[in-house]
């Protein structure tokens, strides 16, 4: 299993200085880099400090020019936001300026606050829709000339401009529903998934929809599955309560978004109140503590394992949930010194098997 981070420039307070959130991620970049993660993902989102990412592409060319080796990827990119021609020729140039190295991830969108805006009138659930169709013109576009005539955009015989230098980035789509499992399987793209904050059943649940989505398609590569969480890793376990706390108060603001219930104040989200989330299952600090990625080096190669049975061959570490910088680069430091060895080593085990 190799593992991946994800990471976006935020800020949950005008107390914030920008200059300060772009110096951590440029620092964090760097560790990921420097450390042997395999990919470093960053999103799209619109209108909100706490996920300040209007172009990924812009995000991951400034990394790329800071990085030398770690794979550079949109995750993800919200598909009924972008013009196909657009899209398909402003990853290309990313590809361009990063050495080859982008990895292409797209998803609905997540936020019926954000469709208000960049899409007034569309359902979020409708986003899909715009994924499915919105992908399979970009591989299109990518291989040269392209008409299309479909249900949300129409264009005549065209060029998207520049190529990417790889012949296709590897595409990555979020998926957590089986119909979702089964198309991204189709169209030959990886698969990115969460369990949210849900108890390790949920892994194996969407390990088992992406064994389906494979099942069904032998005509197909089998691709790559990555898995994200939430994750901290922290040195002594008496400090539990401490990723458990951020994971909360982070969980309030995003009710408010998933919702739509709360007021936004200059891109800031109003938290909403404690008592009206503190019944839920996802909001018990003792559920959080353990169906997160949080714990000690070796608590984490423990939780990690059950990924490893489902069939997971990346795990993304989320480290965007308000946590203190000094606590995301403890989480990735004892990441790399402590938890990605063992995963080396089991996985030269296997190789020495297989060739036994």
């Amino acid at each position: 299993m190799k593992f991946d981070v994800a990471i976006s420039l935020e800020r949950f307070s005008p107390k914030t200085a920008m200059s300060d959130v772009i110096a951590n991620m440029l620092q964090l970049a760097r560790l990921v880099d420097e450390g042997g993660f395999e990919t470093l993902w960053t999103s799209e989102h619109h209108t909100l400090e706490c996920t300040i990412a209007p172009n990924p592409f812009q995000i991951l060319v400034w990394l790329g020019q800071h990085t030398e080796r770690v794979r550079l990827g949109t995750g993800t990119l919200a598909a009924a936001y972008w013009n196909p021609i657009r899209l398909a020729a402003e990853a290309a140039l990313c590809d361009h300026l990063t050495g080859g190295r982008l990895e292409f991830g797209i998803a609905r969108g997540s936020y019926q606050y954000e469709f208000d805006r960049m899409q007034p009138g569309i359902d979020q659930r409708e986003g899909v829709g715009y994924m499915k169709e919105l992908l399979p013109i970009v591989q299109k576009l990518w291989q040269g000339d392209y008409a299309h005539d479909g249900h949300y955009w129409k264009f005549p015989k065209t060029a998207a401009v520049p190529k990417p230098v790889q012949k296709s980035p590897p595409i990555w789509v979020a998926a957590r529903d089986p119909g979702t499992f089964d198309w991204a399987v189709s169209v030959g793209a990886n698969i990115m998934s969460t369990p949210l904050a849900m108890p390790v059943a949920e892994v194996t649940a969407l390990g088992e929809k992406f064994k389906t989505a494979v099942a069904d398609h032998p005509e197909m590569p089998r691709p790559k599955f990555m898995m994200q969480r939430r994750t901290c890793v922290y040195a002594k376990e008496s400090d539990w309560e401490v990723p458990v706390r951020y994971s909360i108060d982070h969980g309030r603001f995003f009710e408010n978004l998933m919702q739509n219930i709360g007021t936004v104040n200059d891109g800031f989200p109003e938290a909403v109140p404690f008592e009206s989330v503190k019944g839920k299952d996802n909001y018990n600090p003792e559920n959080i503590s353990r169906n997160l990625m949080f714990g000690t080096p070796d608590q984490v190669i423990e939780k990690l394992m059950a990924y490893e049975a489902a069939g997971v061959d990346q795990y993304s570490i989320g480290l965007n949930f308000n946590l203190p910088f000094e606590m995301q680069m403890q989480t990735l430091r004892l990441f790399i010194d402590e938890v990605m060895p063992v995963f080396a080593e089991r996985e030269r085990q296997k190789q020495r098997a297989l060739q036994a």
